[in-house]
């Protein structure tokens, strides 16, 4: 992330009752035990994948999803899916509400995300990542050749990559200018004529009663207090994932012109109240 949307306001402070707590105790034990699991079985296995496929990871991928959908169900978030996600290479861009979106995307595809360079030295998270296969770029122009060929391994390996090209994420209820220096690195021989871009609307709703953006995490908000705030709710939210048509590479005229038609059907897949800019 380039920038941080601060939405113009604070954080409402967590409250939580006695039969809050007792849900957070539950679901956390339940997350706990299902991510550690999952590590465990994928390190086993990448063990086995790794010398035979290399980055190729047709095993893995399938232990990442299971883990995801069963993360959302214990979180108490229903999904919903909208469209198809494309089967032909390439990557993916969505608007960026919340630390949810890596279960969201994952629990319905084999996903790798996009990803700066510090969230690698994060505690928990970037080790996490690491394993998912995560791919870890700098913001520094001088390694722009280099980003571009990781894209294309990684891409011709099959994977479909996922940006965020927000830069920064929101109360879910807006869709940020799309940034569009990391297009450029698609627009090169080796993947413009065979790639494409799908958009990804993904759209939360609230548990009944709850602040409509319940689920959005942005600006200096604490992930301990918005991660607690999730599981001890008393209700189930939902989200929905919108996969809008894919765009081809090669009908593309610029970086700019593709991100601004990515951006537009991202955000026509938002409700209406949420088709804003900020």
């Amino acid at each position: 992330m380039n920038v941080t949307w601060d939405g113009g306001g604070d954080e409402t402070p967590v409250r939580i009752s006695a039969a809050g707590w007792l849900r957070v105790g539950l679901r956390a034990l339940a997350l706990s035990t299902i991510l550690l699991a999952g590590v465990i079985v994928k390190l086993l296995l990448r063990l086995v994948e790794y010398p035979i496929f290399r980055e190729k990871r047709p095993i893995t991928p399938w232990v990442t999803r299971t883990v995801c959908r069963q993360a959302l169900w214990v979180i108490g978030l229903r999904l919903r899916v909208i469209g198809r996600p494309m089967k032909m290479r390439g990557a993916w861009v969505a608007n960026h509400a919340s630390w949810l979106d890596i279960f969201v995307l994952n629990a319905v595809k084999s996903v790798y995300f996009v990803s700066k360079a510090e969230v690698a030295g994060w505690p928990g998270i970037g080790f996490l990542a690491k394993i998912t296969g995560t791919v870890f770029i700098a913001r520094d122009p001088r390694q722009a050749k280099a980003q571009t060929a990781l894209f294309v391994e990684r891409l011709r390996a099959g994977h479909r990559l996922v940006f965020f090209p927000e830069g920064t994420s929101t109360d879910g209820f807006r869709v940020l200018p799309f940034k569009t220096t990391l297009f450029q690195s698609f627009f090169t021989e080796e993947l413009r004529g065979e790639m494409a871009i799908q958009p990804v609307s993904v759209v939360y709703h609230a548990p009944e009663g709850e602040d409509p953006r319940f689920y959005g995490w942005w600006g200096d908000m604490s992930f301990g207090a918005h991660l607690l705030k999730t599981l001890s709710a008393g209700r189930r939210g939902r989200v929905e994932l919108r996969y809008h048509s894919p765009v081809k590479l090669a009908d593309a005229v610029d970086r700019k012109a593709l991100a601004r038609e990515l951006e537009e059907a991202v955000r026509g897949g938002m409700p209406e109240a949420r088709r804003v800019a900020s």
